[in-house]
């Protein structure tokens, strides 16, 4: 599990650092403002991971362009494959993971149904993160919200879910570290 991520106070050196990756991009989208976002966090009943609810607020509401490939998105939108047939997303329900999870590697004493497998991938689709964007082919960007994870970026797809900030997708754990890995035009995988 990883640890030793401040989430409730905003450091400066970190919404400095955001400020200046997304100052010169024309593709940015206006700041959402602070009366918005305490709106949206009330209506889900969470508050925002830091620095990210301050980037939100003061900083930047999105990209119009990537990355990630399809934009960073809006606070509180679905990239437009997300799909209308998923279950409603509970952003108060903590994110059930603490590790990387690949689907089809579970072990013995995991022996799921099909059923119940299908539940546990969706709660780790829809409880307690953020969509951030996609990469395409499914591919899901996700700011965790709730739960022993937040604060940590995790990318989602059709095979699993992977912490950002790891050993299988090295870079500084967070949505600071995330942008920085990406501004910097870095891989996202270790073997890339």
């Amino acid at each position: 599990m990883m640890t030793g991520m401040n989430t409730e106070t905003c450091d400066p050196a970190e919404l400095a650092a955001l400020r200046e990756i997304f100052v010169s991009r024309p593709e940015a989208v206006p700041p959402a403002g602070s009366e918005a976002v305490g709106s949206f966090e009330a209506e889900h009943g969470i508050v925002l991971p830091e620095p990210y609810r301050t980037f939100v607020a003061e900083i930047c509401d999105g990209l119009r362009a990537g990355p990630p490939y399809y934009g960073l998105l809006p606070l509180a939108q679905t990239p437009s494959d997300w799909g209308s047939y998923r279950p409603e997303r509970l952003l108060a329900e903590p994110f059930p993971l603490t590790a990387a999870w690949l689907w089809e590697e579970q072990g013995d004493e995991e022996a799921l149904s099909e059923q119940e497998l299908e539940d546990r991938r969706d709660c780790v689709f829809d409880h307690g993160s953020l969509l951030l964007g996609t990469d395409g082919c499914g591919m899901y960007w996700h700011l965790i919200v709730t739960g022993p994870q937040r604060g940590h970026v995790w990318l989602i797809d059709e095979n699993g879910a992977v912490p950002f900030g790891t050993s299988l997708m090295p870079g500084t754990p967070g949505f600071a570290g995330w942008v920085t890995a990406w501004a910097k035009g870095r891989s996202w995988f270790a073997d890339a």
